[in-house]
This record gives structure tokens, sequence and C-alpha cells, in this order.
């Protein structure tokens, strides 16, 4: 027989055992940090909305009523966890997130 090199089933499937290990280690982690990130996300949209806020008062010389206007060159997202919850804001100028009822 030829000297062939390369790598024999036993060794592939430690390579394959390990790997699958791994991926039963890691991926449930990840899963898990999926709402913390959602939520970690909501916080900062409401944060930019209330800072576009402002810029919306100081350009205007008043509050937005509507997320529409702030829509309107001031925001380009108003939603978060995947159309879950939107911004929202009040008569005073006041940023919140809002649940969106699902259909």
């Amino acid at each position: 027989m030829k000297n062939e090199k390369g790598f024999t089933l036993i060794e592939m499937l430690i390579v394959l055992l390990v790997i699958s290990v791994l991926m039963i280690l890691i991926v449930p982690n990840l899963a898990d940090k999926n709402e913390h990130v959602q939520s970690e996300g909501c916080e900062a949209l409401v944060k930019l909305a209330e800072s576009q806020v402002e810029t919306y008062r100081i350009d205007h010389g008043t509050a937005p009523t509507t997320i529409a206007q702030l829509e309107d060159g001031y925001l380009t997202e108003s939603t978060c966890q995947g159309g879950k919850r939107q911004l929202a804001i009040s008569s005073a100028g006041e940023v919140s997130l809002i649940d969106v009822p699902s259909s």
C-alpha cells in the first residue's frame, strides 16, 4: 500500500464530537441572551428618541406631539423587539414604549 496521509475515521469522529459538545454548551447560552439584548436595544431607542425630541424642540421651538413628526427627518425607526413595542410621545414631549397589540 502507498503511504497516504489523511485523517482516519476515528479522528474525524473525535473532531465531530468536540464540535458537538461545544455547540451544546454555547447555543443555549446565546438563546438566553436574546431577550436581554432586545430590551437593551429598546432602551437605547428610547434614549435616541429623547435626544431627537430635544433636537426637534430646538429646531421648531416646540416639542413634537406625535412620533410621525420625529420620523420626518429625525428618527428612522420607531419600533423595537421585532415590532412588538413602539415609541410614543406624551403631550409634554416625554418618550415611552407601548406594546403593539398583536393582530
